[in-house]
């Protein structure tokens, strides 16, 4: 995004917090922090004045708080955001992300600790994440809930049904083709535009493995949950898959699918030594080409490295279909993109048209 050093913008109500985040970066040569905002008043003022390529955002702040600051600057000035937030506050993290903020770094308390080298490792590597986003990168717009409707009533209007209620009405039955997606930073945004697309008569399931801390693919399973038709959850061991059920691999675990007779199930396990990346989308989607075969469809959304690119291997040598975003839509080109060197994906779509594809998946 530009040639010189990043220009980071670092906002916190904190001053503690704001010194060990600048801190990080005090002696990096490709990291320039050009500004430091108490809150989201101030930092609008200084995003307006100093243009910066990239904001670190605390959410709760006085006088002006994370979610208003997202609304104003997406709508402004839309610049990548790294939300920088606690454990205890992750449906506050996933509702940033659906307001345009690009990824986040968990902290286990309030505080930054000048000694937590692991956290601020983190800050610098999604900061220095903003050399990787596509040229033409525009935050996605707010993600806005879709209505799940129950029937309707005798004017036609129709009747809202959440999530909870068709999960126990719906009994489990074999899913027609198994969907196996992996992705990493932009991936939630993504998710959620794929499953809100899913029709209540489609008969594939879906099986995620998304790059996030273990704390939070809880959550974001369920946000996924309301989103749509597809009862989705966080995968617990043995749990058995049926069509329009869906299933994200607890953080710090990998996830699979055997075949247990003539059902589906998901196993979870702790990861092998051999797994570079954990969740292993190439675990999971050579498991799905294994347990399904030609039924198996993998797709590889935004996110930075290579992972997935020999689970959709397997997809396609198994007879499944693979589908790779474009460079057109992923926030970040690089495991999408390292599948197309390959020569893998049968197909490279931009993202409403997987999620479209998904959605003609023949039942």
């Amino acid at each position: 995004m530009t040639k010189g050093p990043i220009r980071l913008l670092v906002v916190d109500d904190s001053a503690y917090n704001r010194r060990n985040i600048a801190d990080v970066f005090a002696s990096h040569s490709e990291v320039e922090v050009v500004g430091k905002a108490a809150d989201g008043e101030e930092a609008l003022r200084l995003a307006s004045l100093l243009k910066p390529d990239v904001i670190t955002l605390d959410l709760e702040m006085p006088r002006m708080d994370g979610f208003t600051f997202l609304r104003i600057l997406m709508s402004r000035q839309p610049t990548p955001v790294i939300v920088v937030s606690s454990y205890s506050q992750k449906e506050n993290v996933f509702k940033a992300l659906e307001l345009g903020a690009l990824d986040f770094v968990a902290k286990p308390t309030a505080q930054i600790a000048p000694d937590a080298t692991d956290l601020r490792e983190q800050i610098l590597e999604k900061v220095l994440l903003v050399r990787q986003l596509r040229a033409n990168y525009v935050p996605p717009p707010p993600v806005s809930r879709r209505q799940i409707s129950g029937g309707f009533t005798p004017d036609g209007r129709p009747i809202p049904l959440d999530s909870a209620s068709l999960r126990a009405a719906m009994p489990v039955v074999a899913p027609r083709h198994l969907v196996a997606i992996a992705s990493s930073t932009g991936g939630p945004s993504a998710l959620l535009e794929i499953f809100a697309k899913v029709p209540r008569t489609s008969s594939a399931a879906i099986v995620v493995a998304q790059h996030m801390p273990d704390k939070f693919t809880r959550t974001f399973a369920e946000r996924l949950d309301r989103r749509g038709v597809v009862r989705t959850s966080e995968a617990q061991d043995g749990e058995r898959i049926g069509k329009l059920m869906g299933f994200v691999c607890p953080g710090r675990q990998c996830m699979e699918v055997v075949q247990s007779g003539v059902e589906l199930r998901v196993t979870v396990s702790p990861p092998r030594a051999t797994d570079r990346y954990v969740p292993s989308a190439d675990r999971l989607l050579k498991s799905v080409a294994q347990a399904v075969g030609p039924r198996a469809v993998g797709i590889i959304l935004t996110g930075m490295g290579d992972d997935g690119v020999e689970g959709a291997r397997a997809i396609r040598d198994a007879g499944g279909l693979v589908v790779a975003e474009s460079q057109e839509t992923a926030v970040v080109y690089g495991m999408p993109g390292a599948a197309v060197r390959a020569g893998i994906p049968q197909r490279v779509l931009a993202l409403p048209q997987i999620a479209e594809l998904i959605a003609q998946l023949p039942t």
